[in-house]
């Protein structure tokens, strides 16, 4: 078991899950040197504690790595990963969220997909595992976040 995972499972039993953030799914799909290993052990390890979800942002974003649907979904198996559409009231807060962002300076002109994913999370009641904390730690405190330590991007 990693060292994170360890400090992970009481954090988890409080949460409705965990939704995968697309960068971890595309460490393990790209078998990433830097990022690959450590994304598919805490993966696996998140697996055995609680459910995965994914939405559709985070579908869209994984199916770059793969040329048919086919393979994109026998790589996330329903059987895994429970797929939640996206709720309206994260469409609401991923807006506010961006709102605050734009006034923060931020130079992007339309929500990023991490504003959706991180009020789905929030709305949901979900952890979020991540390598890309910083944002999601910005805009969503109340969320769980999962991350490696030390090591972020």
């Amino acid at each position: 078991m990693t060292e994170a995972i360890t400090e992970w499972q009481d954090r988890l039993a409080r949460c409705r899950g965990v939704l995968v953030d697309s960068n971890v799914l595309l460490d393990v799909a790209t078998s990433d040197p830097g990022w690959g290993d450590w994304s598919a052990r805490t993966l696996a390890e998140a697996a055995e504690y609680t459910t995965l979800v994914i939405n559709p942002i985070i579908y869209a974003e994984v199916s770059i790595a793969y040329t048919t649907i086919e393979a994109l979904d026998a790589a996330l198996p329903e059987a895994l990963y429970r797929r939640d559409p996206l709720p309206w009231e994260a469409g609401f807060l991923a807006g506010k969220s961006f709102l605050r962002y734009r006034r923060r300076g931020g130079l992007r002109t339309s929500p990023l997909p991490d504003f959706y994913i991180g009020a789905h999370a929030a709305v949901r009641g979900l952890a979020l595992l991540t390598r890309d904390a910083s944002r999601y730690r910005s805009y969503f405190p109340t969320v769980e976040i999962l991350a490696p330590a030390g090591r972020l991007i």
